[in-house]
């Protein structure tokens, strides 16, 4: 079979329509690099792949002609087993099947066996135990204190969340949180993770580690009061205060730490597990041998219990503890911030923002290397925003990986996004469906879109958004394949909807009524112009001073605005500064709202520019008030009437 009609039984797309109508191909070299990076499996003839069993719904699926019947088909689920048979071509599932991923075994009159997932869902993922509310969403890192080390910290956040019930939000919605390389701390994009399973430790506020004395540390006290003034976040300067104070820090915990402080790291450690272990042994793995983890010993080149285990009795028993230590931290911390955000009734507490994919080189390309395929690097295809495709630097999920291994490092994945969060957008959510991959040292014109089990990614994601109560919003911009939204909408899955895209025919914005309830609805993106920098022409500015296109010419833009003018004056708001906007998008059905703190304090700097690396200081840029300050330099009373209709504080 040569490699084209292979991918085609395998549903791989090589060839495909751009953004700019032209068709393409995949190049034959690039398709063999995609084959070899994607896990071997068998060909199977007795049920096409994973089984959804969906609570409330008379399920059904249907076996191949190439079965011989009688089949015999066996549920396990760790000791406990459902079993039956079949005379005919489906299998009617029972009722009651428990709630999880099973083992689905079936086995023919010839004596042939083949196993595949079953995933027994509830009917949809949780909607949410709220009519409508309001988030306010912030930079983490770029918040300003009196008392934080040059960037924000997860006391900011605590901070912030009272500032966000002050003003009537139910709630904080955040840039990724995702462990990023320690050692690399000018590499700060928290899109680019070395682990979505664990938090980025520069969050940590050592301030508030009972163990820690800043005697232990005296640069702290010499150098903080120069970054905290800065415009800017020196991470390079941040990370050399920080990892010393934890050092410091852990090493007052083992000399000193409190018996109930001993006993809950124990809790966390077990809690966590595995996963936690193996991530450990990885960091110390990574400081040790200072290559990629495939160039590393062959003995290490693979995660290994045994290998770890004695790893952790070693010399470097201390480092793997260590590891633990700040993780410990980070998670308490950030568990503080849900507690508050409980205890003051916010609907929705923390929302919590996950990326894409990982960093090749990283914990979780590592230890989920079937599931996660290093050499396929996540992106798009050429449109008009990037005629050349893109290719995101990131390692995604496979379909076949994720069905080896029973789904378990997306639900791992998921489970870590959503334990402290009462909501998570999945950025890209298309990829549930299927994925663009680019095979390493092509370009991003030769990749290939590659099917994902739509299904049973969806059913999957509902079982933890349900297990764990936390809606799950898509972000789900830019090309959408057919029917993916009716898809995502009927397991509850939200929307992203961003009022700057939200246009029709002419340019015209759509109005209040065009909003869906099952959906986020924001003016504008982390990556899109503040509403006063929108208004000022700003991005048009900072992108032309850039040298780049900004795709809009002046003449757009005061389009856009009089289109703008006209939607909210057909609202009945006679305004347009941000309290309009606020008033107009609070009217819509859309049962959460965010409001950007930047569109507050109108800022006119757009926060990042994608495209730019060290032109624009891409998540860098600090607020310019003390977290403090802020409420004094915000229209509260304006922005409780703009908001009266889902907000719980009244004007």
């Amino acid at each position: 079979m040569n490699l084209f009609a292979k991918a085609k039984d395998l549903g791989i797309q090589t060839e495909f329509i751009d953004g700019h109508g032209h068709p393409h191909v995949t190049a034959a070299d690039a398709l063999k690099v995609i084959f070899d990076a994607l896990p071997p499996q068998a060909a199977r003839q007795l049920i096409e792949g994973p089984v959804v069993v969906r609570q409330g719904h008379k399920a059904q699926t249907t076996l191949l002609p190439a079965a011989r019947f009688p089949v015999r088909w066996e549920v396990r689920s760790g000791a406990s087993m459902v079993a039956g048979e079949t005379q005919g071509g489906a299998i009617e599932w029972p009722d009651g099947l428990p709630v999880g991923v099973h083992r689905l075994r079936l086995t023919d009159a010839a004596g042939k066996s083949e196993e595949v997932p079953l995933v027994s869902a509830p009917k949809a993922a949780f909607g949410g135990d709220f009519d409508r509310g309001w988030l306010l969403a912030v930079q983490l890192y770029g918040i300003r204190s009196t008392h934080n080390w040059g960037m924000g910290d997860f006391t900011d956040l605590a901070e912030l969340i009272e500032l966000a019930h002050k003003l009537g939000a139910d709630g904080v919605g955040l840039n990724p949180l995702h462990a990023l390389f320690d050692d690399q701390p000018g590499d700060c994009s928290p899109y680019s993770p070395n682990s979505r399973l664990f938090l980025n430790a520069l969050y940590i506020d050592v301030d508030a580690i009972p163990e820690f004395s800043q005697d232990a540390v005296h640069a702290v006290a010499d150098t903080t009061p120069r970054l905290r003034q800065s415009e800017t976040v020196d991470y390079v300067a941040v990370a050399a205060l920080k990892w010393p104070a934890l050092r410091a820090a852990f090493k007052a915990f083992k000399k000193a730490g409190s018996a109930e402080r001993r006993a809950d790291f124990e809790v966390f450690r077990d809690q966590r597990g595995a996963l936690l272990a193996h991530f450990a042994c990885f960091e110390v793995l990574r400081h040790k041998f200072k290559a990629p983890w495939w160039e590393w010993p062959a003995e290490w080149r693979q995660p290994d219990e045994a290998a770890c285990a004695k790893l952790r009795k070693g010399p470097d028993g201390g480092e793997v503890e260590f590891v633990e230590f700040v993780q410990w931290n980070a998670d308490r911390q950030l568990a503080a911030c849900k507690a508050r955000a409980d205890e003051l009734g916010m609907k929705v507490g923390l929302y919590l923002d996950v990326a894409v994919g990982v960093q090749s080189n990283g914990f979780d390309a590592w230890n989920e290397q079937g599931a996660i395929s290093r050499m396929l690097g996540v992106g798009a295809p050429p449109d008009p925003l990037a005629p050349a495709g893109q290719d995101w630097g990131l390692a995604g999920y496979n379909a076949i990986g994720l069905e080896q291994r029973y789904f378990e490092p997306f639900r791992q994945m998921l489970q870590a996004s959503m334990r402290h969060a009462g909501a998570i957008r999945l950025d890209h959510v298309m990829g549930l469906k299927r994925l663009y991959l680019v095979p390493r040292g092509f370009g991003p014109r030769e990749g290939v879109y590659v099917p994902m089990p739509f299904e049973a990614m969806l059913a999957v994601t509902a079982l933890e958004s349900d297990a764990n109560q936390c809606v799950v919003i898509g972000e789900d911009l830019g090309t959408v394949p057919e029917g993916f939204r009716d898809a995502t909408r009927d397991w509850g899955i939200w929307s992203y909807l961003v009022m700057m895209f939200e246009r029709g025919e002419g340019g015209a914005f759509h109005g209040v009524d065009h909003y869906q309830p099952n959906a986020l609805v924001t003016f504008n993106t982390h990556d899109l112009a503040t509403y006063a920098g929108w208004r000022h022409f700003n991005d048009l500015k900072q992108k032309r001073a850039l040298g780049f296109d900004p795709g809009e010419s002046d003449d757009d833009r005061w389009h856009a605005l009089t289109m703008l003018d006209q939607v909210l004056q057909q609202a009945g708001i006679q305004d347009n500064d941000f309290d309009a906007i606020a008033e107009f998008l609070a009217r819509t059905k859309s049962r959460l709202m965010a409001i950007a703190l930047e569109d507050l304090l109108e800022l006119r700097d757009q926060p990042n520019i994608p495209g730019t690396i060290d032109q624009h200081p891409n998540w860098r840029r600090r607020m310019p008030l003390c977290i403090d300050e802020i409420a004094s330099q915000v229209d509260i009373e304006g922005l409780k009437e703009a908001t009266r209709q889902r907000s719980h504080v009244k004007a």
